[in-house]
């Protein structure tokens, strides 16, 4: 299992440093493999409990699903409500902190909210409570202070498809 742990991350590491260096000479293969097995040899037990969920292919369909609602969708909406907010002659802001209960499991779904929610113009994670399922959130126009309200407005997508990729 911990050699299956090794594999899979270190296909997801390779994956990620072949993307961003945009290259694929044959210096950045070989020096991709070699630095993604080691990486991924040292963090593989700190990182994957159960490596057989990250080859399931549902999963990563539902990943693709969330990065196309979270860059087309959400980032779209808040860009265009934060804009209006500044060229608006009076900007109206009504910033505040509110308490978003969540419902997701493990610590990956609890961070990709956390991490979708800050990283979307407008709102910012200042806090979690992971005792009692809670996120404290800064948010530039506060609609509402009912928790629940709340989540629908702020984070009830992000957890729909943090829930089928994670948990």
């Amino acid at each position: 299992m911990r050699l299956l742990g090794v594999l899979v991350l270190s296909i997801m590491g390779f994956i990620v440093y072949i993307v961003y260096t945009g290259s694929i000479s044959a210096y950045d293969i070989v020096s991709g493999i070699i630095v993604s097995l080691v990486v991924a040899g040292f963090l593989s037990t700190f990182t994957i409990n159960n490596p057989l969920k990250t080859i399931d292919p549902r999963r990563w369909g539902w990943l693709i699903l969330y990065s196309l609602y979270y860059f087309f969708i959400a980032e779209v909406k808040a860009h265009l409500d934060v804009m209006y907010r500044i060229l608006h002659p009076r900007m109206p802001v009504k910033p505040g902190l509110v308490m978003v209960p969540y419902s997701v499991m493990t610590d990956y779904a609890v961070t990709a909210v956390a991490n979708s929610i800050t990283n979307t113009p407008g709102t910012v994670v200042v806090d979690i409570d992971p005792e009692n399922k809670k996120y404290y959130v800064h948010w530039i126009n506060v609609k509402t202070t009912d928790p629940e309200k709340a989540r629908k407005e702020i984070s009830i997508m992000f957890e729909y498809f943090a829930k089928r990729v994670f948990d």
